[in-house]
């Protein structure tokens, strides 16, 4: 019996050890690049699903709800320093909300009847798409003013939609958003931090719920959701995030970006083409 609870204990660990580390990873380049942690846990929580021998067929739903779940914590704790600055355009937050809650948990219903081959390549064609633009440095202009509430609820709906089938808080989509209409850098990137809890949270319930009639409740995994691996990711990126804003200010942004870009191409073609 002691043996057996030995080897219990010893895969237990070898399962959420690596999960610890993807939440550090993702913590400290959040810190360090003001990115979402879904470009960097999808992936890497997806490969590790797979190692451990998780079906292929609901890998990528498990790894897209489970990071939606994390970003909910990320995304209460940017939303405090962005709002202690007086940053957020709570107006703009709360008029796209609906859509994106709407348009979120859609998308998690939508993903739940796309196999895991069809996410793997909408991810990797996404990461592509995020190195090219941050390679190249591009930045939205301004072009126009806000829209009315339909035109930012419709906004919504999209960006939310999108981000629930890459597992992500939505800001490489809602900061062009804004910007293009006239929002400046600092507080697109704060509303789009506002923005990301609604995603995270409909995200995750989406994926929850949607996964229920297909693996159930089992221990510590609700529907897509993993709540074992979701509190290790939550502790590694807690532990690391300051490291990472720390190491930001002493570090070259540009070859910050250039050095993410290189990441997440390497990750697109390793997922579209392996």
């Amino acid at each position: 019996m002691t043996y057996y609870k030995v080897m219990l204990s010893i895969d237990t660990a070898l399962f959420y050890l690596p999960i610890l580390a993807i939440g550090c990873v993702a913590g400290f380049m959040a810190g360090l690049l003001g990115i979402g942690g879904g470009l960097i846990i999808v992936p890497a929580l997806a490969l590790l699903l797979s190692a451990q021998g998780y079906d292929n067929q609901t890998i990528m739903h498990i790894a897209l709800g489970t990071s939606l779940a994390s970003i909910v914590f990320t995304s209460l704790s940017s939303i405090v320093a962005h709002h202690r600055h007086a940053a957020i355009l709570w107006p703009t937050v709360v008029r796209m909300s609906a859509g994106i809650g709407a348009g979120t948990f859609a998308g998690a219903l939508l993903a739940d009847h796309l196999s895991t081959d069809i996410l793997v390549q909408i991810f990797g064609t996404y990461a592509l798409v995020v190195a090219a633009q941050m390679g190249s440095r591009w930045r939205a202009g301004a072009h126009a003013q806000l829209p009315k509430i339909e035109g930012l609820t419709l906004a919504g709906v999209i960006i939310g939609a999108i981000s629930s089938l890459l597992g992500i808080g939505g800001g490489s989509l809602s900061v062009p958003y804004l910007m293009w209409h006239s929002v400046t850098i600092r507080k697109a990137v704060a509303t789009a931090a506002a923005n990301g809890l609604p995603i995270a949270v409909a995200g995750a319930v989406g994926y929850a719920i949607s996964g229920l009639d297909n693996l159930g409740w089992q221990g510590l995994q609700v529907g897509y959701v993993h709540l074992g691996a979701l509190a290790a990711l939550i502790t590694g990126s807690v532990l690391l995030a300051p490291l990472g804003a720390k190491w930001a200010h002493r570090i070259d942004p540009a070859r910050l970006e250039q050095f993410f870009a290189l990441l997440m191409a390497l990750i697109g073609l390793k997922m579209l083409l392996f």
